[in-house]
């Protein structure tokens, strides 16, 4: 998704290449589950590697991307792509697609509201919730943005894709991907 979305916007590209079973890279240095159960229990100076080698690297390289756009007067909105089990603990979650903001920041309010209305109109079946399925405003790369920069420069957006329909592949997941490039392009259109 991440990759689709870049490549039809023309941003840059910031993808993960370690798995969260290493090291969760949306999570905050000191966060309990920075690191997995496989990992946690590792030696201290293996996770200080960890931590050298594969978490500073790739949060270095976005906050560096948004400071640099920052800095030549431009407004960012970051798309940090993710995606979400279909099931957790028992509960099945309602949700296709879930887009995550800050309800703190009107921005980031106005452009999910607008990207899930146009979703609507792209494709009525697709079940498009807001702060869904986590909070917005939760531990992660984009609320350590929105600490380092003003809502008028960064607005800082997790597009959470259930797993189900990746998984499916096929139409179902090509059909989606454009949905939400579609729908992204038109909440975001002056």
């Amino acid at each position: 998704m991440a990759e689709a979305l870049a490549g039809d916007l023309r941003a840059p590209l910031v993808a993960a290449t370690v798995s969260r079973l290493v090291i969760d890279l949306n999570r905050s240095i000191g966060h309990p589950r920075l690191f997995s159960a496989m990992t946690r229990a590792a030696p201290a100076e293996t996770r200080a590697q960890i931590v050298e080698q594969c978490y500073r690297p790739h949060r270095g390289q976005v906050e560096a991307l948004v400071s640099q756009a920052v800095a030549r007067g431009d407004r960012v909105i970051h798309i940090a792509s993710h995606s979400f089990t279909p099931e957790l603990d028992g509960a099945v979650r309602s949700a296709d697609v879930g887009l995550l903001y800050d309800p703190r920041r009107g921005g980031e309010v106005e452009i999910c509201a607008r990207w899930q209305a146009s979703l609507a109109t792209v494709d009525p079946a697709l079940r498009v919730r807001r702060n869904y399925p986590y909070l917005g405003k939760g531990d992660g790369l984009t609320s350590h943005l929105r600490r380092r920069f003003p809502q008028s420069d960064y607005a800082g957006i997790e597009l959470e894709v259930n797993q189900a329909l990746v998984f499916a592949a096929g139409r179902r997941w090509t059909a989606l991907r454009r949905a939400l490039i579609d729908s992204l392009h038109a909440a975001c259109a002056p």
